[in-house]
């Protein structure tokens, strides 16, 4: 087999196959929206105190006191999650903003979750790690044909 040609396994139900190829297109569209959108309320929380969040500089002195990292990290965050969940989602320098998203959510996973054990319920790095990933994958694919970086025609 060539290296250039793709399996794809025979669907167990083959009349859903329409199904699949009409959807396809849009996978990577809804994965990079999500991504972007969950990140969005994190950065809100840090920023403005919104959802339950304690603002800039609460959430300064949390990261400074519990978590040992410099108190201006906490706007940085913010400001990745906030501005760059958007850019995310609306595929906008969407390789920077994934890859800024990644950098922070691996310094999440290893910096803050990591001593927590695996699963989120226990504070682990399970969720920031999964994140992180899914964000890697959109620093190495763009963002897609369903992209505002597609409709200006560049991307970063």
């Amino acid at each position: 087999m060539s290296e250039s040609r793709s399996f794809t396994a025979a669907p167990v139900i083959p009349a859903l196959t329409p199904v699949y190829r009409a959807l396809a297109p849009f996978t990577d569209p809804a994965l990079r929206i999500a991504a972007g959108l969950f990140l969005v309320p994190h950065g809100a929380q840090k920023l403005f105190g919104w959802f339950g969040g304690y603002g800039v500089e609460a959430t300064g002195q949390f990261f400074a006191s519990q978590l040992g990292l410099p108190a201006s990290l906490a706007l940085v965050a913010g400001l990745i999650e906030f501005a760059g969940g958007l850019a995310l989602a609306l595929g906008l320098f969407t390789r920077l903003a994934a890859a800024l998203a990644f950098g922070m959510l691996i310094v999440a996973t290893f910096q803050v979750h990591l001593g927590a054990g695996f699963f989120w319920t226990s504070g682990g790095y399970e969720y920031p790690l999964m994140w992180a990933i899914l964000a890697g994958t959109f620093v190495v694919k763009g963002g897609g044909r369903y992209s505002l970086d597609a409709a200006i025609g560049r991307e970063i």
